[in-house]
């Protein structure tokens, strides 16, 4: 299968015991991942440590697993578990190239939202766009979050290869905030001197401003795979991170965020459960 230029990616189909699996991320209940690896190739995606097959973790972002029987599954789980917030995405891109041919998180949006669930996407491809008639249809029940890391093609061409130009994200996020979906930014990881310029990040902060979108901020976090890594970005963050003055960047943003009128959430620091959608689910249930 082809995706991008010349490169050639294996997708492989296979079966799974479970559609939704127990989070443990702040403010999810569930997480619903569609497919086992991704291939937007970002440099430091910390979903291989989570991925036990190894021909996924050890060749990332040109291997793909598609789980073709996840609807069917999702379709009895929503009747057999407690309705709660469902991540979909956590550990892959939901809306990776594939889906458009695949579909299988589409179908799973309406089998979550038909049932009385509420859904958090996170991505950052502009596919999402396909389905915004579900997404109107519960938009009460619905938030999608875009990671940005930067504003610049080449620093994004060099830290997540094969994913949307950042351009296209933020058209989308336009899109989806001008129908009044609820939205929301992930500037991570910021990596030091790679793509901590504050003035971009000042820029990333005026478009959420703009649409109305929250913003989380993490910093990379140095995972086992790193130290196996022969990307020179990499191995300069091992080095460097560990002397970076995080909380002077991290107070720069609180405090522009302030100035802006845009809710900012630094991770782990203040991460606890998003008040916006224990709100909306008080509201619904």
């Amino acid at each position: 299968m082809r995706i991008r230029g010349s490169m050639k990616y294996r997708v492989v189909l296979v079966r799974v015991s479970n559609a939704l699996s127990k989070s443990s991320i702040s403010g999810l209940d569930y997480a619903l991942n569609p497919y086992i690896g991704c291939l937007h190739s970002c440099i430091y995606c910390y979903a291989r440590d989570f991925v036990r097959y190894r021909e996924v973790s050890d060749h990332w972002g040109k291997v793909v697993f598609v789980k073709k029987n996840l609807v069917d599954l999702l379709k009895y789980e929503v009747i057999v578990k407690k309705p709660g917030i469902v991540g979909v995405g956590t550990i892959t891109d939901a809306y990776q190239p594939i889906e458009a041919v695949y579909k299988i998180t589409r179908e799973s949006l309406q089998v979550l939202l038909d049932k009385g669930f509420y859904v958090s996407i996170q991505t950052k491809n502009p596919l999402v766009i396909r389905d915004v008639d579900i997404l109107l249809k519960y938009i009460d029940r619905v938030d999608v979050g875009f990671t940005i890391t930067t504003l610049d093609k080449d620093v994004a061409s060099r830290i997540e290869p094969n994913a949307p130009p950042p351009k296209a994200r933020v058209n989308a996020l336009y899109k989806l905030s001008s129908k009044g979906i609820s939205t929301w930014i992930f500037i991570g990881p910021i990596i030091p001197k790679i793509n901590d310029d504050f003035n971009t990040i000042k820029e990333i902060i005026n478009i959420a401003k703009n649409t109305n979108s929250t913003v989380y901020v993490d910093q990379l976090h140095i995972k086992k795979f790193m130290y196996r890594s022969s990307n020179e970005i990499i191995k300069y963050s091992i080095e460097s991170i560990k002397k970076y003055r995080w909380t002077s960047l991290f107070n720069r943003i609180r405090r522009y965020c302030r100035e802006q009128g845009v809710k900012c959430i630094i991770i782990p620091n203040e991460y606890r459960k998003y008040k916006s959608w224990q709100e909306k689910l008080d509201k619904y249930f």
